[in-house]
């Protein structure tokens, strides 16, 4: 068994052997886990996909006179960023819309701008159009301010994203008659596609099932720069459905995650907009998994055709409190360009770039080898398959019934 401070040790003398999950999966049908487990020491992964639940905070700096935006109304390129915090604190969500732009009227053929755009925009290097108002207090009199920021202009600026990097999703299918319009993107009526989001064998927490090495205070790729998991992301849900192999068949778990904005790239955080539904964000995000010992170098060599997903029927299930499910399929079989619902051949779609998560794989071994990065030890292990969460629904209750 090895310990991530002998492969951090072997990282410094540069005698690290780094290789991507695609490569991992042909080292261990060749050469099985035992041998694949002394050999490799750090496995890379990779995905690229739309995270609503994502955003950035930003310490803008005072103005001469101060200003109190906190409790005000602050406006990034017309888009409304939250100032309940302090002064010249704030912070923008990837969906966040302008209040009065005709942008922000959700309708098929709508383009949405969005908090996503005005972040790809910051990361870019690009000015960005500061708009605030304030009620004006004896220590911060000024009551509105206009001007430009960027990255080089602002104190601080870090991507912090309450649910990135999903252990696996569903699979969106239309029963109905009729296009609907979502969060997975449009979906053709009579089963007419299958849209899903998953880097499959390249994503990050599928090769990790059991959050042995991926924890709070793992060092992580994010957006181009280095980040860090800060905490379980919102709607873990590490206790449902699992392959008898422990992979598991639903959404599972989730990462809270944090990094310097002022270092990463347009390239890997891209702000978007789904047709009838609104502006996101695709989140570049890769993870380098220690293999500690035989175990490890078998989660990470499971390729395609052992990962389940839930094929769901977004037009009616998923609306409903626990949506239900039309089957599973492999992503092999939704890679493979079509599956079968129903008795139905229908086409599939991916929602998340393969070639931008296997891009991201590729970057973090390069710095891997490079000795610019290293890994760490936990701070604390995010809670399991033994944890016993499960996801709660809205309780819709009045304030009388609920005595």
């Amino acid at each position: 068994m090895k310990t991530i401070a002998e492969i951090n040790e072997k990282i410094k003398k540069g005698k690290v052997v780094v290789v991507t999950a695609e490569e991992m999966i042909d080292i261990v049908k060749k050469n099985g886990t035992k041998k694949a487990a002394q050999q490799v020491d750090v496995v890379t992964t990779g995905t690229f996909g739309p995270m609503c639940s994502s955003g950035m905070f930003m310490n803008l700096g005072h103005s001469k006179p101060r200003i109190k935006i906190g409790g005000g109304k602050c406006y990034l390129n017309d888009v409304p960023a939250y100032t309940g915090i302090a002064a010249v604190d704030i912070y923008i969500g990837a969906t966040a819309m302008p209040d009065d732009d005709p942008r922000n009227t959700v309708y098929p053929g709508a383009f949405n701008y969005g908090g996503g755009h005005v972040i790809e925009a910051f990361v870019s290097g690009k000015a960005i159009r500061l708009e605030a108002t304030a009620y004006g207090t004896d220590c911060y009199p000024r009551r509105k301010i206009e001007t430009y920021i960027d990255k080089e202009t602002v104190n601080e600026a870090y991507i912090y994203s309450p649910r990135n990097s999903y252990q696996n999703y569903n699979v969106g299918v239309n029963v109905s008659d009729r296009v609907i319009h979502t969060y997975m993107g449009v979906i053709k009526p009579n089963l007419g596609s299958a849209n899903y989001s998953s880097a499959g064998q390249l994503s990050p927490l599928l090769k990790d099932p059991k959050y042995r090495t991926i924890g709070i205070g793992t060092r992580i790729f994010l957006g181009g720069g280095i980040g860090y998991v800060a905490w379980q992301g919102t709607q873990h849900n590490p206790c449902g459905p699992r392959t008898p192999g422990g992979l598991p068949k639903g959404g599972a778990g989730t990462l809270a995650v944090i990094g310097d904005a002022k270092k990463m790239s347009g390239n890997y955080l891209k702000g978007a907009s789904f047709l009838g539904y609104g502006a996101t964000m695709f989140v570049g995000l890769g993870i380098p998994i220690p293999i500690l010992d035989e175990e490890m170098a078998f989660f990470t060599s499971r390729a395609d055709e052992d990962f389940y997903a839930q094929v769901v029927d977004y037009s009616h299930d998923y609306p409903q409190r626990i949506p239900g499910s039309l089957g599973e399929v492999t992503y092999a079989q939704l890679k493979s360009g079509k599956i079968t619902v129903k008795g139905k051949e229908v086409p599939t779609y991916p929602i998340s770039s393969y070639a931008k998560a296997r891009e991201i794989a590729s970057t973090l071994k390069s710095w891997v080898e490079s000795g610019s990065f290293t890994l760490t030890s936990l701070v604390e292990p995010l809670p399991g398959v033994d944890s016993g969460i499960s996801l709660v629904t809205l309780d819709e209750r009045t304030p009388e019934e609920m005595q």
